[in-house]
């Protein structure tokens, strides 16, 4: 990957042939399509054996999502999809592990770009809900998925069959993933979605996991 970042931005001079350059992308599209992969199954399984260590502290989820927004942004950009936030106004902070929420917030903004065609929008939102938990959503235009598949697509390498669904790389594991990371916080992953109508990806952290400190404040709530 690293030679082929190198060959893409021509560090030595000019790669001659044209077709050299439609190679470096492949090679490096397809390592990062191979790098990601392998860190999901090895996150899963060390997950599914308890080895999976929380680092806990409090959490910005707006600054959160502004990075990982900017993380899809190029994908999303390529297929012309739109991209917006919804946050509360007085945010608070979330304890959590950062690493393994910003793992969440991504593989839920992976799939909600990849499956969502041209013109159409992903919506991040965040906030407390009625009974005090914290909850991030991500909402997308995208192609739905049939009431029988909403189990499927929670199980490790399970896909739903789709004709946009085919024509994208995946494994079937970053939702699986985004599950039990959740789960590991006490938390719960919902899906609301219908075919063609877009799909909806709700993250509850429990409320005893949400700080008394606001993001704006910084103080007391």
């Amino acid at each position: 990957m690293g030679f082929s970042e190198m060959m893409k931005r021509r560090v030595f001079g000019a790669l001659g042939d044209p077709h050299y350059e439609e190679y470096a992308n492949d090679i490096h599209d397809s390592g990062e399509h191979l790098l990601a992969l392998i860190n999901d199954v090895l996150d899963l399984s060390k997950v599914e054996a308890g080895k999976l260590e929380m680092h806990e502290d409090e959490v910005d989820i707006a600054a959160l999502v502004a990075t990982s927004l900017q993380t899809v942004r190029e994908p999303a950009d390529a297929g012309q999809v739109e991209l917006s936030t919804e946050m509360a106004p007085d945010l608070p902070l979330l304890t959590a592990d950062e690493r393994m929420v910003k793992q969440i917030l991504l593989n839920l903004l992976s799939n909600a770009v990849k499956f969502t065609p041209e013109g159409g929008r992903v919506t991040v939102r965040a906030g407390l809900d009625g009974g005090g938990a914290f909850a991030l959503t991500v909402a997308d235009t995208g192609i739905g998925i049939k009431g029988e598949d909403s189990s499927k697509v929670r199980t490790p390498f399970g896909q739903i069959d789709s004709s946009l669904g085919r024509k994208h790389k995946g494994t079937g594991l970053g939702l699986p993933l985004a599950k039990e990371l959740v789960e590991m916080h006490g938390g719960t992953l919902e899906i609301d979605s219908k075919l063609g109508a877009g799909t909806t990806l709700t993250v509850r952290f429990p409320a005893e996991r949400v700080s008394a400190v606001t993001r704006d404040l910084g103080g007391s709530a």
